[in-house]
């Protein structure tokens, strides 16, 4: 009996064959897509359907590529031939919340944003805020090991996960965590767990770290400059001042220009990038006032405005950024880390690269944590050789910095050639032996992470 025909005598209508299904399965928003058309997507819609799917695929020695909402940008959840698809979007309820414990237990499918509204009710948040929080999963979230506008006050996902469900490749579900504040009983595998990109398991449920809906006001601010490095300056003034803002958004002179024809908005002067920045909470008044006068000592021209809605508007310019660059092309977007001292040298870095290379990079940053979003536009379906060649330039150049290849889209396929390159050899080998320690057949997400041997290059 074929593997299709032993998942659709198992689980029935939660297999799904669809042409149109299958093909959207290949590819995630990297632009990348995988080779052939998977087998089948499990919809799986609870705990039992996923260890079925995975009893399975081991019993027949079939790769699973576990998938959320398809918003990564690595590659790391596109399925290809001989493959199942295993999607969680079905597994999407908060199942529990205890704001007295500042927890809450939820399915891998639920929506960043869906969650938070329903967190709301209770006075809690969860504080990951991808730009992609309206379209991204909890479950992907923690995949890729997620971040966000608000990584440099409030962190990332893996500071706000508790613990997870985990089902290995063999069907056996593992409770890793906890749900108090401390817990350092043997090996944290919870944060293992957290960036793993479906290669050590499935997780089908996770225990959240809460933070209670914040008090005071809002503030935003936002500074024009007239090129990118002096703004990247500027945002490490603002750091070294010991103000800590909630949100520091940059956008060089490309990128910003980008948005705001896509929305409609006044170009903005020639060359200039802007910093737009949020503070809250009881001092946010005060600490915008510092922040201005920071920005103004740093050749800026800021505006700060108290007005939540207005202050919302002025960060959807930043949010419209992968939009924008969607209408200019196909594009790779890229996602280095530098300290933040260094966010001007590395600017510097990909002005290089642009001069050498003959390309425009429109790139944006988490100025608040040094995590860089450079974007490569180009035609057609295939990364040409010279922009994965700048790219190269531009992940040595961060690690150069003492950054690295990643902050939070994860190493997924298109990055893995250069993943032994910042690990040294020592480290990628033994990170490749933990893998087989969770799954020893190698069916879980192969092919993805660490490049192997015979693997094309992305």
């Amino acid at each position: 009996m074929s593997v299709l025909a032993q998942l659709t005598a198992a689980l029935g209508d939660l297999v799904d064959v669809d042409d149109a299904a299958l093909e959207a399965a290949r590819a995630d928003r990297s632009g990348h897509a995988a080779a052939g058309r998977p087998i089948a997507i499990v919809h799986a819609e609870t705990v039992a359907h996923v260890q079925e799917t995975m009893r399975l695929a081991t019993a027949t020695r079939t790769p699973v590529v576990v998938r959320g909402a398809g918003t990564g940008l690595a590659g790391a959840a596109n399925a290809g031939t001989g493959e199942i698809v295993l999607s969680t979007m079905r597994m999407n309820a908060l199942t529990e919340v205890r704001p007295d414990d500042l927890l809450a237990v939820v399915e891998p499918g639920i929506l960043n944003a869906d969650l938070n509204r329903q967190l709301a009710a209770h006075g809690v948040w969860w504080a990951p805020d991808p730009a992609s929080r309206d379209i991204s999963t909890v479950g992907g979230n923690i995949a890729t090991g997620a971040g966000g506008l608000l990584c440099a006050k409030y962190g990332v996902v893996r500071d706000a996960v508790l613990g997870v469900d985990l089902v290995l490749a063999d069907g056996r579900l593992l409770h890793l965590g906890h749900r108090s504040v401390k817990g350092v009983t043997g090996l944290d595998l919870t944060s293992l767990v957290i960036g793993s990109e479906g290669t050590l398991g499935v997780v089908v449920g996770a225990t959240l770290k809460l933070r209670r809906l914040v008090e005071g006001a809002t503030c935003t601010v936002t500074a024009t400059f007239p090129d990118v490095r002096t703004a990247a300056a500027a945002s490490a003034a603002v750091t070294a001042s010991g103000v800590q803002p909630a949100i520091m958004e940059l956008m060089d002179a490309a990128s910003l220009a980008a948005v705001h024809a896509l929305l409609l908005l006044p170009a903005p002067p020639a060359g200039a990038a802007q910093l737009t920045i949020q503070t809250d909470g009881p001092a946010a008044i005060a600490e915008a006032e510092t922040i201005a006068a920071v920005l103004r000592a740093n050749a800026g021209t800021a505006a700060l405005t108290q007005d939540a809605a207005e202050g919302e508007r002025l960060l959807a310019i930043r949010r419209s950024m992968h939009a924008a660059m969607a209408s200019l092309g196909t594009t790779l977007i890229e996602d280095v880390s530098v300290p933040r001292s260094a966010m001007p040298e590395m600017f510097d870095e990909i002005a290089r690269i642009e001069r050498e290379y003959g390309l425009v990079i429109p790139t944006v940053a988490h100025a608040g944590d040094g995590n860089l979003h450079p974007n490569f536009i180009f035609e057609g379906t295939e990364t040409p050789a010279h922009v994965w060649a700048a790219a190269d330039e531009l992940f040595r150049a961060a690690i150069r910095l003492g950054g690295t290849l990643t902050g939070e889209h994860g190493i997924g396929v298109l990055k893995r050639r250069w993943l032994a390159e910042e690990l040294g050899d020592a480290q990628w080998e033994l990170q490749r032996q933990i893998t087989r320690v969770f799954d020893p057949l190698g069916i879980l997400n192969p092919g993805k992470v660490f490049q192997q041997t015979g693997d094309a290059d992305a």
